[in-house]
C-alpha cells in the first residue's frame, strides 16, 4: 500500500468494528482530494461517511458534540493549511472538554485527520506545517506519521486513544511512500519515538517528510558524491548519526530523546515548519535543561525560514538533505 492506501484502510478497520464510527468532512463521500475516503460512502453507507458545509470550525464543533455523545468521530479538515478556522474549537474546547468537567463528560474519541507539510507546489495555502501551534494545549495529542505502516497503525491507535488526537497526515508521502501493511487490525502506540538508525556521535531527530530527507543527509556525510566532497571533512565521513523519528509531537518521548543525547551528546533537530516557535524549540529547550553538562555543542534547529513558503521557491524553503548535511558537519564540528 501507499499512504493514502493505507489511511484508508485503517479507517475501514474501524468502521467495520465500531458501529459508532463515523467519517465526515468537504469532499470525504466521493475520497476527498487525496482519496483517503474512496470507497467508503458506498462500503458503509452515507450515513456514516458523508461530506460538511465548508466550515472546518463547523466540523470540528460537530465532532466535538458527536464525540461527547460517546460516539466515534473521525473528521477531516481537507489541508492543514486551513484547520485555523477550527482552532479554538480544538483548543479551547476539545482539549479542555474532560478538564472543565472534572472528567464526567470527554470529546476523547474525536480525531481530527488533516495532510499537512509541503507537496513541491502548493505554495503559501497548501504547504504549512502547524504542529507546534499545538504544543501548549494539553488535552489532546498530535500525531505525524512517515511511512503507510505507521500511517495505519498510528492512525487505528489515534481513533481508538481516550484523548483528541490531531492526526497530521504528509501530503507528498500519500504516493510516494510505498511498502507492505498488514491488512489485519493492528496498532502503533502514541507517544513513543522510534530509532531508525543506531548511532553514536549525534542525534539526529525528525519527523514526517523531513525523515527521508535526514536519511539522504546521513548519505552524504558518510559517503559524500563528487559535488559535495569538498565541503565534507575526511574526519567527520565515519561520524555515526542516530536518526530517532518522533512520531507523536505532543507528547512528545522525552526519555527516548534524552537517553539518546546523553550517549551522542549533540542534537540536531529538524522540521519543515518555521524555526521561531516551531517545535523544536520546545524540544531543544527541554533536552538541554535534561542533558546540559553531557552536551558537547549546542542543540541545532534547521527548519523552514520564517517567511511564508512561496510557490516558486518551495524547495529552497524546506530543509534540504544538503542543509541537514552542513547541519550535522557544523555540530560535529563544534
Amino acid at each position: 500500500m501507499n499512504t493514502y492506501q493505507a489511511v484508508r484502510d485503517a479507517m475501514s478497520t474501524i468502521l467495520t468494528k465500531d458501529d459508532s464510527a463515523v467519517v465526515f468532512g468537504e469532499d470525504v463521500g466521493f475520497g476527498g482530494v487525496f482519496r483517503c475516503t474512496l470507497g467508503l460512502a458506498e462500503e458503509f453507507g452515507r450515513e456514516r461517511v458523508f461530506n460538511t458545509s465548508l466550515t472546518e470550525q463547523g466540523i470540528v464543533g460537530f465532532g466535538i458534540g458527536f464525540a461527547s455523545m460517546g460516539q466515534t468521530a473521525i473528521a477531516e479538515v481537507q489541508f492543514a493549511d486551513y484547520i485555523f478556522p477550527a482552532f479554538d474549537q480544538i483548543v479551547s474546547e476539545a482539549a479542555k472538554f474532560r478538564y472543565r468537567s472534572g472528567g464526567q463528560y470527554n470529546a476523547g474519541s474525536l480525531t481530527i485527520r488533516t495532510p499537512t507539510m509541503a507537496v513541491g507546489h502548493g505554495g503559501l495555502y497548501h504547504s504549512q506545517s502547524p504542529e507546534g501551534f499545538f504544543m501548549g494545549a494539553s488535552g489532546i495529542k498530535v500525531v505525524i506519521p512517515r511511512s503507510p505502516i505507521q500511517a495505519k497503525g498510528l492512525l487505528i491507535s489515534s481513533i481508538r486513544d481516550p484523548n483528541p488526537v490531531v492526526f497530521m497526515e504528509p501530503k507528498i508521502l500519500y504516493r510516494s511512500a510505498v511498502e507492505q501493511v498488514p491488512i489485519d487490525d493492528y496498532s502503533i502506540p502514541l507517544g513513543q519515538a522510534e530509532t531508525l538508525i543506531p548511532g553514536t556521535d549525534v542525534t539526529l531527530l525528525t519527523w514526517g517528510t523531513p525523515v527521508y530527507h535526514c536519511e539522504t543527509a546521513i548519505n552524504f556525510l558518510n559517503a559524500p558524491p563528487e559535488g559535495l566532497a569538498k565541503h565534507v571533512p575526511e574526519s567527520l565521513r565515519k561520524a555515526r548519526v542516530e536518526l530517532i523519528d518522533l512520531r507523536t509531537i505532543l507528547p512528545w518521548d522525552v526519555k527516548t530523546v534524552e537517553e539518546s543525547v546523553n550517549r551522542t551528546g549533540r542534537l540536531v533537530i529538524v522540521h519543515e515548519a518555521g524555526k521561531t516557535a516551531g517545535a523544536g524549540a520546545e524540544i531543544g529547550a527541554e533536552i538541554q535543561q535534561r542533558c546540559f553538562l553531557r552536551l558537547r555543542a549546542p542543540i541545532q534547529r534547521i527548519a523552514g525560514w520564517d517567511v511564508p513558503n512561496g510557490l516558486a521557491y518551495e524547495k529552497f524553503h524546506i530543509p534540504d538533505p544538503v542543509r541537514i548535511m552542513d547541519g550535522l558537519i557544523e555540530t560535529l564540528s563544534y
